[in-house]
């Protein structure tokens, strides 16, 4: 893994837009894997602003996100697939057709796992995938115990979970009790990860992604398994682990 320390949250975006960016411009055919929640919101607004700038061009890029709430329509405004539509894919010009979102919805949520991996699959793979870390170590759903071998499964979401997700719901009650997720195993085949963390509430995980081996305890410990990985770390996240500060590292 090849640690990038940063200024801030602003540098964090503006450099893992970059690479998207880069990715896109030398393969206009990628395999992009995303992720929701608050810590790529930034970078993919960098990704608008150069699409209306520069006009790099997404219509022949495809997209796989980590996940979906079990439950919530796609119509639902906490619906991953609503939050990818307005914070990025209605802003650029990719096909809807061609992002894809496990459907929470759907009858037989184990086949829609297995069609979700299979489909993968056939677009030749995720090129590079984008991930964040929850306080807990998860990295897309998967929560501390999931094996490293996973594929994409149906998970119960931990309370620590649940609570960082409800500032998105009206209350608690409101917020779902299960996701469909990538697995780790299917996000290991990615050829290329790229790691954003930021903020003060991230930096026991930080601690933990720096100075420990590999446990199932700790999801995001899987990626030391992984030949390609860039973390991008602000300066919040990475106080007290002494990296604060310092050039580019492989740990």
């Amino acid at each position: 893994m090849k640690l990038i320390p940063v200024k801030d949250y602003e540098e964090m975006s503006r450099l893992g837009a970059e690479e998207i960016i880069g990715l896109v411009k030398t393969n206009p055919k990628a395999v992009l894997g995303l992720a929701t929640g608050s810590t790529p919101t930034r970078l993919y607004q960098h990704l608008i602003e150069d699409h209306e700038r520069n006009h790099t061009s997404y219509k022949d890029v495809t997209t796989f996100n980590l996940d979906e709430y079990i439950g919530l329509d796609a119509s639902h405004p906490q619906s991953y697939r609503s939050f990818m539509n307005h914070v990025l894919f209605r802003h650029i010009d990719i096909p809807l057709e061609q992002t894809f979102i496990p459907n929470g919805m759907a009858k037989d949520l184990e086949e829609e796992c297995k069609r979700y991996d299979s489909l993968i699959k056939e677009k030749g793979g995720i090129d590079l995938q984008i991930l964040g870390i929850g306080v807990n170590g998860h990295i897309a759903f998967n929560e501390p115990g999931t094996p490293f071998e996973s594929r994409t499964h149906i998970i119960p979401l931990t309370e620590s979970t649940r609570v960082a997700n409800s500032r998105f719901f009206n209350s608690m009650d409101e917020v779902p009790t299960h996701a469909i997720t990538m697995g780790i195993g299917t996000i290991l085949e990615s050829k290329e990860i790229i790691l954003l963390i930021s903020g003060k509430s991230k930096q026991e995980a930080m601690r933990r992604l720096l100075s420990e081996g590999q446990t199932t305890d700790f999801p995001a410990s899987a990626l030391k398994n992984h030949p390609n990985v860039i973390i991008f770390a602000d300066q919040e996240a990475l106080e007290g682990t002494g990296f604060e500060g310092s050039e580019p590292i492989e740990i």
